[in-house]
């Protein structure tokens, strides 16, 4: 893919050549949402749901699916931005676009949370005998020392781990088929992942599927490439519909299998890491004696360290996401200039924010457990998902064509999206409601009422 920058024809403002294709959009958000996304959270989903991880992530699908096609239309609209808080500000109303941007800060400022108690996590699967607390100081540091260093992942790294990925699940896939195919096969064996009548719950399902949810978060980020694209009007929707789909078949196909393995009813000795209990349960052939000892088989120790290694990718580049957001509300005085907005000369990178998060990382590791992280992380994201539905309502059937295309897909978009954000727990919805509370504070401070300027949390250029 090649996003470099050219001159305009028309003028000494530079631009964006317009070199990307629909394949290239579909493999690039593949690659950011990563082809192992529904393993980090198999093990809580899991838990939530009673097991029906599957009917979970399909259901998230749908509720994606409708809200890609939202973030498509609106990309049409706004092709020179990619954000759910310019669409809500814009075609709504500043004060709602405000609020949907301090969510979309609170996922910011926790992706790095949760990347950092994950890693902490499954490193100590490989060497146990270090404490939590010590790899969670490192990852912390680790993630700071790479961005203050100015290491980033190149777009081959990043597409030549993708490619490993799919390996390790092709691994897994055939380790798992040959452990089912030698099981003893009950009643329902093969749809009870779909449903268990025995521990079915509509409350618990809609629960883990909120969990769920974070198999498909940064689908969103195809719609910041609308400057760079070949027909944006039509391959953004088309490649942003095209990833939440392809996402869900895969990550449906990796779960369902996942709990074909797993004996039902039996704990996993870690829920974090759960699904490298259920690799190694596949490569053993036979069901554990010991959960505990599946540690020590090559398919758990493989995407165990596999995870890992993504998800250090994933938490790096979170922590300068979070960094960046924080820059650009420094850099147009939303929060103090001085130390916000400030660039270190050398590396040209902003060296405080990056400190920031990562002291913000350090704490989260201490006092969230994952599972908490993750559906906080949600709660922001459903807002926004929300709001780009509602954006997409009003802009195209309220003051567009009454027909039924523009009419169903943002509006069933925003139920399932609300009523799923409904039934997150109590614990994240609080905090989640606590930091809207401030943000809405902060706001009216800053802006003496609301009668300023609101604050803008777009991402300013890299």
């Amino acid at each position: 893919m090649n996003t470099s920058s050219t001159k305009s024809t028309g003028g000494s403002e530079p631009g964006l050549r317009r070199a990307l294709s629909l394949w290239d959009l579909v493999f690039y958000g593949i690659v950011v949402i990563q082809p192992t996304a529904p393993m980090p959270v198999f093990g809580v989903v899991h838990q939530e749901a009673r097991g029906h991880v599957v009917t979970t992530v399909l259901i998230a699908m749908v509720a994606m699916l409708f809200t890609a096609i939202s973030y498509g239309r609106m990309a049409r609209a706004y092709p020179s931005a990619g954000s759910a808080f310019t669409y809500v500000g814009r075609e709504i109303h500043p004060a709602l676009g405000y609020v949907t941007g301090w969510s979309m800060a609170m996922d910011y400022m926790l992706n790095p949370v949760i990347c950092t108690i994950w890693c902490s996590k499954a490193a100590g699967n490989i060497i146990p005998e270090i404490p939590y607390a010590a790899w969670a100081v490192f990852f912390a540091l680790f993630f700071t020392w790479l961005n203050l260093r100015g290491i980033r992942q190149s777009a081959r790294a990043s597409e030549a781990l993708a490619a490993a990925m799919g390996v390790v699940i092709l691994i897994f896939f055939v380790a798992a088929g040959r452990y089912i195919l030698g099981l003893q096969h009950g009643p329902g064996f093969f749809t009870r992942p779909f449903y268990n009548p025995d521990t079915f719950s509509p409350q618990a399902l809609f629960t883990g599927t909120s969990i769920a949810v974070l198999t498909y978060i940064g689908f969103d980020g195809i719609s910041t490439l609308s400057e760079e694209v070949r027909d944006p009007r039509r391959n953004i929707l088309r490649a942003t519909v095209l990833v939440c789909l392809i996402t869900g078949v895969l990550a449906s196909l990796e779960v369902y299998a996942g709990q074909l393995v797993w004996p039902e009813g039996r704990p996993f000795p870690d829920v974090d890491t759960a699904y490298s209990y259920v690799a190694g349960q596949a490569a053993l052939g036979a069901p554990a004696a010991d959960p505990g000892a599946l540690r020590g088989v090559w398919l758990f120790q493989l995407v165990n360290f596999t995870l890992l290694i993504a998800t250090i990718g994933s938490g790096s580049a979170a922590q300068l996401g979070a960094a960046r957001l924080l820059y650009g509300m420094g850099r147009d005085n939303a929060l103090p200039r001085r130390f916000f907005g400030a660039i270190e000369p050398k590396r040209r990178i902003p060296r405080n924010n990056i400190l920031f998060v990562g002291a913000l990382a350090l704490l989260g590791a201490f006092i969230l457990s994952y599972q908490l992280g993750a559906e906080m992380l949600n709660f922001g994201a459903f807002i926004a998902f929300m709001g780009v539905n509602a954006a997409a309502f009003r802009r195209y059937f309220l003051r567009g064509q009454k027909t039924l295309g523009n009419f169903l897909p943002p509006l069933l978009g925003f139920c399932i999206c609300f009523y799923i954000w409904l039934n997150l727990r109590w614990p994240a919805k609080l905090a989640g409601g606590l930091w809207l509370l401030a943000g809405v504070l902060y706001g009216a401070w800053k802006t003496r009422g609301f009668k300023g300027e609101l604050v803008s949390f777009e991402l300013p250029p890299e």
